[in-house]
């Protein structure tokens, strides 16, 4: 896609030396129009608001800000190139939880570090020399009082590009640079743009065929509208008495795995200004949806046995239905790649609508994914974790 916006850059190489075509799994196979040579080709990828980005060779060394871009380094076989992650402990084993039912795929999490932690630096980005940094300038712009626009062209020009897209999250404003230039993109289209960095378009192809496919099967199995469920998708601040709470349907990869399956948002008419709200139990009472979807839920970081008895010990929380009814489910991240989107996809549904797509186990915290019995699954393991690990002939 092409923006007004372009980078005149004059620097160093942007990454070091092409990958060779068996370097293993994670390493990478360059798949289809790649090939080793194309690999040490330069090359131009074109993403808004960075403009056109080029490369010089794909990219070894990559500093990884949100999960979404670790899960697709390794979706596209990359997954060693990831050198930085948000909440490692957490995301890493969230991540593994699901390639656990993915044969040959998995993710080295351990001594990553987060880069978001106490603020992103000049220093930090020159100290780690990454060759591509996933991570929106517009989020630095906006969430970094010390930096500007100078600063996002000096860290491009003379350390790696930038590739990112945060506002597409919830479609928020993107910071004033790039009211001009930015666009939103899907999680599916987010991903080909990473797949463009790795030259990795036959992978990427090959997934979105079974997103493509799985989402076809879902959304044709849906119930009429009128027989769907009323959800709340939110997360319970137990100390606080709150709940940070998050649409089912509006635009934004954070919801790609529950707008597919148009449920019945509960909170549809409750607005908040910024990315998330913040609710009390009077407002989810009054709401009072059918099912409670407990964002970030299948995480570590939260037991959704403790959310089940914390909302029953509140005397409003008592009094919801879906507590009532045993519907309250533990949910995936926000933050989420291809992999992820496939599982949370199946999760939700079955979740949603047990009638049409089987009942859900449910999920232990720090447990991997449950075993879904072969008919009942929504995708197949087999043929995504062989894309992963072995390419596209």
């Amino acid at each position: 896609m092409e923006t007004t916006r372009q980078f005149d850059r004059s620097r160093r190489a942007f990454v070091a030396t092409g990958i060779a075509a068996g370097s293993g799994a994670l390493a990478g196979c360059l798949g289809g129009d790649s090939g080793s040579e194309s690999g040490r080709d330069s090359y131009t990828v074109s993403m808004a608001p960075m403009g056109e980005i080029p490369f010089d060779a794909v990219p070894e060394n990559a500093f990884v800000s949100f999960t979404q871009y670790a899960d697709m380094a390794v979706a596209l076989g990359h997954g060693d190139a990831v050198r930085t992650l948000f909440a490692p402990e957490m995301s890493g084993t969230t991540m593994n939880g699901f390639y656990e039912r993915l044969e040959g795929v998995s993710f080295d999490w351990e001594g990553l570090k987060n880069p978001l932690e106490g603020g992103v630096t000049k220093e930090q980005l020159y100290s780690a020399e990454s060759d591509v940094h996933f991570l929106d300038p517009s989020y630095v712009l906006t969430t970094q009082p010390e930096w500007d626009e100078s600063d996002i062209e000096e860290i491009a020009d003379t350390v790696g590009p930038w590739v990112g897209s945060y506002h597409s999250g919830v479609h928020s404003d993107p910071a004033e640079t790039y009211a001009d230039s930015y666009e939103y993109y899907t999680l599916w289209e987010l991903f080909e743009n990473v797949a463009a960095v790795f030259r990795e378009r036959d992978r990427y192809e090959a997934l979105a065929e079974v997103y493509d496919e799985t989402r076809s099967q879902i959304e044709s199995a849906l119930p009429p509208e009128r027989e769907r469920p009323t959800v709340a998708r939110v997360t319970l601040d137990a100390d606080n008495g709150v709940f940070y709470a998050y649409h089912l349907n509006t635009p934004g990869f954070w919801q790609a795995e529950t707008r597919p399956l148009g449920a019945r948002d509960a909170l549809a008419d409750v607005a908040w200004s910024g990315d998330w709200g913040e609710i009390s139990y009077e407002t989810m009472l009054e709401a009072d949806p059918d099912v409670i979807l407990h964002l970030w839920g299948i995480t570590s970081r939260y037991a959704i046995g403790d959310i089940r008895a914390r909302l029953a010990a509140d005397a409003a929380g008592s009094e919801l239905t879906a507590v009532r009814n045993d519907r309250v489910f533990a949910s995936g991240m926000r933050y989420q790649g291809p992999l992820m989107n496939l599982f949370q996809l199946e999760m939700t549904a079955k979740q949603l609508y047990p009638e049409q797509f089987g009942e859900w186990p449910g999920s232990e915290p720090g447990e991997p994914y449950p075993a879904i019995p072969t008919d009942e699954r929504l995708f197949d393991r087999r043929r995504v974790a062989t894309i992963v690990t072995d390419g596209v002939e």
